[in-house]
């Protein structure tokens, strides 16, 4: 069992590492994702082990930060590559990002959860906090830029850099409650501490070092593995006829699947609380540290950068948001409010393969 163990901390990585050197040798796509698949769940474990370690909501964080870190870079090297439909690109992604999260990840993990346990709880105030910070900083990126601007859905220069800073301010001033102030309003309710309680023993310190760099090469090698898979994603989204989009959608998927298994996991252990902090925390961090990256870069090298939605991205971002204030307005949740976010979720997805 031990070896076992070990096998699994170690093999995942290395074989993500080989498949990517050995990529120009023209790696089949279905290994390549097997591959991916296998090195998810791998920074999945490392995760969860940092977490037990240092605790909740610095484990949370971590892993939201280092996945949000790592697709950033993706989302400039794509820019700077200069292919058509960059200048959509970071808005493509981070729309997709947050209509994954907030519909198709909070719908899973509420629903698994509620099959499980009935009904589940968590820190009302904590959630509320982020949902409204969510709420102004996709306004301020996604639906703004349509109606400040003269130029919709492009900003003007000073308009991009006052709203870069004023996104990177509000999500630093998150993190700073979150994780220092006001901790205690993410950390699980009374009733779900005994679960926590239940857990082993936390690693020791090596055992924590040891993992937290395989983990930031997991998460190194889940996005270039899904950069590597997104040519043969275009060749099938192109062979099927369906819009371009769709690989910015697929792509968003693969990024968040470390995030993804994590929090669904979590939910099903009735730790609801930590699968909220975890998609809201990569939510936040997805805009508050994508748009002012990508408006540096755009403001620097003179790139366009279109942030604004269409009318149909606004009118569904619109429901997530109202739907999602609603749903975690109880502190509680049930197999409806799951059922809820997947129904938009799967409206989602069939608008976007069938604009």
């Amino acid at each position: 069992m031990e070896r076992l163990r070990w096998t699994w901390i170690w093999l995942p990585p290395f074989a993500g590492a080989a498949s990517l050197l050995f990529g120009a040798i023209s790696i089949p796509p279905l290994l390549l994702g097997i591959v991916l698949i296998a090195t998810v769940l791998a920074a999945v474990h490392h995760a969860e082990l940092i977490a037990h370690k240092v605790g909740e909501p610095f484990g949370t964080f971590l892993l939201a930060l280092a996945v949000t870190v790592i697709e950033v870079g993706l989302i400039l090297t794509l820019m700077l590559q200069g292919k058509a439909g960059a200048e959509t690109l970071a808005r493509d992604t981070v729309f997709s990002a947050v209509m994954i999260i907030l519909n198709g990840l909070i719908g899973a993990f509420i629903l698994f959860g509620a099959l499980r346990h009935r009904e589940q709880s968590f820190q009302q105030v904590g959630v509320s906090a982020s949902l409204a910070t969510l709420c102004t900083l996709t306004v301020l990126t996604l639906v703004l830029p349509n109606f400040a601007a003269s130029a919709g859905p492009f900003y003007a220069p000073s308009q991009l850099a006052f709203v870069a800073i004023v996104s990177l301010l509000l999500y630093l001033t998150f993190v700073m409650v979150q994780t220092v102030r006001h901790r205690d309003y993410f950390l699980p309710p009374e009733e779900a501490a005994a679960d926590l309680e239940a857990h082993a023993p936390p690693p020791s310190g090596r055992q924590t070092l040891l993992s937290g760099l395989l983990l930031v090469a997991c998460l190194v090698e889940v996005v270039l593995l899904a950069k590597a898979l997104a040519p043969a994603i275009e060749e099938g989204v192109a062979g099927a006829g369906l819009p371009h989009a769709v690989v910015g959608v697929v792509i968003a998927a693969l990024v968040l699947l470390p995030e993804s298994v994590a929090a669904v996991r979590a939910a099903m252990a009735n730790r609801l609380q930590t699968s909220l902090n975890l998609a809201l925390g990569s939510a936040l961090a997805t805009i508050g540290l994508t748009i002012p990256a990508v408006a540096v870069l755009s403001l620097f090298q003179g790139l366009p950068l279109a942030l604004g939605l269409d009318s149909r991205g606004i009118v569904l971002l619109s429901l997530t948001l109202l739907v999602a204030t609603q749903s975690l307005a109880t502190a509680r949740t049930t197999v409806l409010q799951g059922v809820v976010h997947l129904v938009i979720f799967g409206v989602f997805v069939f608008t976007t393969l069938v604009p």
